[in-house]
């Protein structure tokens, strides 16, 4: 496949369901621990959030990790703290650094990746592995929708079914921003969709999220008129009147949908823009390894499993 034509975000977004439609993940079943480090980079970390919401947990991200295992140390001595789970869908980069941080620290480390036979898999103390489909660099759709499905139960049919009776505005792909108002139970999702503002369009189009409450902190002291405002649901206060789409939800849904929702429509704004990501994922997938101290390149397409 060329590079110009990598598929964008929305056709990746109706692959993945489809895989689960005949590959449902299986139910996560954690046992619950008192009080474990939770880790992960990027989305990886959100997915965190999502999958431990309303528990007892240590949620970190690479750049703060060494200085929580130090600041939580005395409680890691007593026993109240007595594993670390860390996210990784490639089960590489930061991840083995993680992992070995943490059992040098006496904790039982937990990976939970897409990639059972990684560099972090064979030192972890116990995998957890999801299945994926082959993906563009950066989309991580069906890695973290798995494990996300795994935890709330959704179906791949019914999220896919709400995709479709979607009607976008005529003039969706007129507009230079577009801002997500999410409810706030899915406020966790929210910083998802600004990882997919740098991946896709990096500084060349506005791209923010919000949840409802975020929202009611200034964060539309300039509407514009080039403005859309995205709401699952009402939004009474939010962006010029006439620049707003409140989408109606289905009844009891749940984080899966509202993340593959999202990355779709951010994925219809990616198919109608200057293709950005498919000029310049090459390039990244040479240089970004650098970074982490290796000289390989990143598969522009990760491969499934």
């Amino acid at each position: 496949m060329k590079i110009t034509q990598l598929p964008n975000l929305d056709e990746s977004v109706l692959k993945a369901l489809d895989f689960f439609k005949n590959n449902p993940p299986a139910i996560l079943r954690l046992k619950k621990a008192n009080l474990p480090f939770v880790v992960g980079s990027g989305n990886a970390y959100n997915t965190g959030k999502i999958l431990f919401k309303g528990q007892a947990a240590i949620f970190a991200s690479e750049s703060d990790f060494q200085e929580k295992l130090q600041a939580y140390s005395g409680l890691i001595k007593s026993g109240v703290i007595k594993e670390a789970l860390i996210i990784s869908a490639s089960g590489e980069k930061d991840a083995t650094w993680e992992i070995a941080a943490a059992k040098k620290k006496g904790l039982k480390t937990i990976l939970m990746t897409c990639s059972p036979d990684s560099s972090g898999a064979k030192i972890a103390d116990q995998v957890m592995a999801y299945r994926k489909i082959p993906e563009p660099q950066t989309y991580n759709i069906s890695t973290y929708l798995g494990m996300i499905m795994s935890q709330s139960g959704e179906k791949a049919v019914n999220i896919k079914a709400a995709i479709k009776k979607l009607h976008l505005p005529k003039n969706y792909t007129a507009y230079n921003a577009y801002t997500f108002v999410l409810p706030d139970e899915f406020a966790e999702i929210t910083p998802m969709l600004e990882i997919k503002r740098h991946e896709l369009f990096g500084p060349h189009l506005s791209l923010r999220a919000f949840s409802a409450g975020e929202a009611r902190h200034a964060k539309f002291v300039m509407p514009w008129e080039k403005e859309l405002v995205i709401s699952l649901g009402e939004n009474k206060y939010f962006g010029l009147p006439e620049h707003r789409w409140q989408i109606k939800m289905p009844k009891n849904y749940g984080p899966g949908l509202v993340m593959a929702l999202t990355y779709y429509l951010i994925g219809r704004i990616q198919k109608a823009k200057t293709p950005y990501y498919q000029k310049n994922i090459a390039k990244y997938c040479v240089e970004g390894p650098k970074a982490y101290g290796k000289k390989e390149p990143f598969d522009v397409i990760v491969p499934g499993n």
